[in-house]
């Protein structure tokens, strides 16, 4: 396995245990968001036993969605043990070392579940039930889901009539199977039954074709097909609900179905529903049949195609910048000229803005799936918690709101698992019985803030610093500050849990929550204060394809710093100056000490400016702390357009990306993040 695969497989491991972290307790809900995922680790085939462990584990959850099981104690070790081997053998596979496999799951367990499965097999009618909606709750999810669904059925019937004429076209095949496994997990999710598990049992006979185990005869074609057009029957009894408040008032059979979904699995010979249970299978009710030419005055739009207009109109930008160079070098004073490059680059900053605008969207359907898994763990865990949100219509770029909801998922947990006390808890220290979590949305500048707050017990210094302690983080006697504490909670494995439960506390999740929001351009700081309450605040760019930045130069080279991460700057007076036991050189900022970094150091540039009195100090902020930057010079305020530096320079500590200047010339995108942490 070559190393950008098995860099691939890693992210995908710790994918699975960010998922796993998030997993209802003793609910079947959520499991269907770890399959794919172990779909995608069994692409890596080259280690035969790595293969096999990762099928071992996937068939559990295979049995546990047939069976409609929860995902109790035993299931979790195994699987958590599986997670912990497969990091391990990842280990021994890049240092070509001998691999074990992992051991199969107990025998006796599996049979339990496989019956489990049979009965529910039984129960074939019990399917054939009405359409619950939880209008109050998902209105919101519900509308988006409608009209991607409508999509996928759309692209199901188009891939069905190429498979009637090659019925071994492996992208039709994989399209059809990406379009079930969607619908299947969002109706999970959503709690819409019927739908979910008529999805998932295509999906099972789409995955045998996928294997090369089925062949998709007239009859399986004919099956897929009917399916389909009884989930878009389920689908338009959703948008009637939408448009009408009503629930539906009729049931759209799936159990003929599944029945001959099974027969086909089994390989039996099926036969296609006579015309009259075809039309009960999949004719909708007569009041969904009247919304099916419903207008929209919405158009979806890949965003691909949305990216390549931002790219674009990033080259305006750049275009428009060289031409205000060329006037400032060569002394213009054409006035017609500079009116009219005025009026370009007015009328390029109207299109940049509406175009990354169509990039933007509310982050309230993100919000709107935390409210529902606050509803279901504050039921689980008997907590009475009152949950408040607010500013749910404040908008993002769509791949920052899509990229932020695990991380939001992750803190929340902990702030109802650790930081919400039992309402016996909460009574004996004088607080009201039931607990408040906060979310909130807000702009602040150019960027978005996302805070959650919890009225809990706060974070313990002392208890965190001496888990810091033990696990050998820092020295005995080291003397911190809270905000310094606080940051040992992103550490990897870090967890002050008396106890592992099935909400948190398994040292899985704030590392990751850090990682995802720093790959975002973003920030994380923590305000607690003990028994009171604790404020975790996430700081996100509005975009990632566009910064305001002050544009510095050490050495010949220049970079480009976020505004947004700038303080302050000054030109340093000796006396401000000092050194901190003979190494580290502070600043004096009116009484504050301030750290400062060279970055001719950091980035081994050639420069005339060493003594710190002759630069400037740069004074940025990161996770709740200062720091300096010393450079030779500040040059001017610019709107810079990101740009990819590619692979060969990726993942540069201190590096965000590049930036094309007014002159044409090439700068760096500072992020400060990750240079104060090298």
């Amino acid at each position: 396995m070559d190393k950008k695969k098995l860099e691939t497989a890693k992210e995908i491991l710790a994918k699975i245990k960010q998922e796993q972290a998030s997993i209802n307790p003793n609910s079947p809900e959520g499991l269907t968001s770890f399959v794919p995922l172990y779909e995608d680790l069994l692409q890596f085939d080259e280690e035969p036993i790595f293969h096999q462990s990762i099928t071992r584990a996937k068939e559990i959850l295979d049995i546990l969605i047939a069976s409609d099981s929860s995902f109790d104690a035993s299931v979790f070790a195994y699987l958590s043990g599986f997670c912990r081997w497969g990091e391990n053998a990842l280990g021994h596979i890049e240092n070509a070392e001998t691999l074990l496999p992992y051991p199969p799951f107990p025998e006796k367990k599996k049979k339990e579940l496989l019956n489990q499965a049979g009965s529910q097999e039984t129960e074939e009618e019990s399917l054939d039930v009405l359409l619950k909606i939880d209008l109050e709750q998902d209105q919101d999810i519900l509308s988006e889901f409608h009209a991607e669904a409508l999509e996928h059925l759309e692209a199901i019937e188009a891939a069905l009539l190429i498979l009637e004429n090659n019925p071994k076209d492996k992208n039709s095949i994989s399209e059809i199977f990406r379009a079930f496994h969607t619908i299947k997990g969002v109706a999970g999710f959503l709690h819409l039954k019927p739908m979910h598990t008529l999805a998932h049992e295509i999906e099972s006979l789409l995955d045998l074709a996928r294997k090369d185990k089925l062949d998709l005869n007239s009859s399986v074609l004919t099956l897929i097909l009917e399916s389909r057009d009884t989930l878009e029957g389920q689908i338009l009894q959703i948008k009637n609900t939408l448009e009408t408040k009503t629930e539906p008032n009729e049931i759209i059979p799936i159990s003929g179905l599944i029945k001959r979904s099974h027969a086909i699995a089994q390989g039996e010979s099926t036969s296609p529903s006579t015309p009259e249970d075809t039309q009960k299978s999949t004719q909708p009710s007569e009041s969904t049949t009247q919304t099916k030419a419903v207008e929209t005055d919405n158009i979806r739009v890949h965003t691909s195609k949305l990216d390549r207009l931002i790219e674009r109109v990033g080259e305006l930008v750049i275009i428009d910048s060289q031409f205000k160079e060329i006037l400032q070098t060569q002394a213009l004073n054409n006035h017609s000229l500079q009116q009219a490059l005025g009026q370009l680059e007015r009328t390029i900053k109207d299109i940049q803005y509406a175009s990354m605008s169509l990039r933007m969207v509310p982050v309230k359907s993100t919000f709107q799936k935390i409210n529902r898994l606050v509803r279901d763990l504050t039921n689980t865990m008997g907590k009475p918690v009152h949950f408040h949100i607010s500013g749910e219509d404040t908008e993002l770029d769509r791949s920052v709101v899509e990229q932020i909801g695990d991380p939001l998922i992750h803190m929340i947990r902990n702030a109802l698992d650790h930081g919400i006390e039992s309402e016996e808890d909460r009574v004996k220290s004088g607080k009201p019985p039931q607990g408040n979590l906060y979310l909130k949305a807000y702009h602040k500048g150019n960027n978005i803030v996302i805070e959650v707050t919890d009225d809990g017990r706060g974070l313990d210094t002392d208890r965190i610093y001496n888990k810091a302690l033990k696990q050998g983080l820092i020295h005995k006697g080291k003397q911190l500050n809270p905000e310094d504490i606080y940051q040992f909670i992103f550490t990897a494995g870090f967890s002050t849990s008396k106890e592992v439960t099935d909400i948190s506390g398994r040292g899985v999740g704030m590392d990751v929550v850090k990682r995802n929001i720093e790959k975002l351009r973003g920030s994380i700081s923590i305000e607690s204060t003990l028994e009171v309450g604790t404020t975790f605040k996430i700081h996100l760019p509005l975009t990632i394809a566009l910064i305001d930045g002050i544009v510095i130069r050490v050495g010949q080279d220049r970079f480009v710093i976020p505004s947004t991460s700038i303080k302050t700057a000054l030109r340093p007076e000796g006396e401000q100056l000092s050194k901190v036991q003979g190494k580290t050189e502070v600043l004096d900022l009116r009484g504050k000490m301030i750290p400062i970094l060279r970055l001719y150091e950091q980035f081994k540039i050639p420069t005339k400016v060493t003594e710190t009195t002759e630069g400037i100090v740069v004074i940025i902020e990161s996770f709740g702390k200062s720091y300096g930057l010393l450079v030779d010079s500040m040059i001017a305020k610019q709107e810079v357009v990101i740009k990819n530096l590619g692979h060969t320079m990726q993942n540069i500590p201190g590096i965000a990306g590049g930036a094309i200047l007014g002159d044409g010339s090439v700068a760096l995108i500072i992020d400060p993040p990750s240079l104060v942490s090298t």
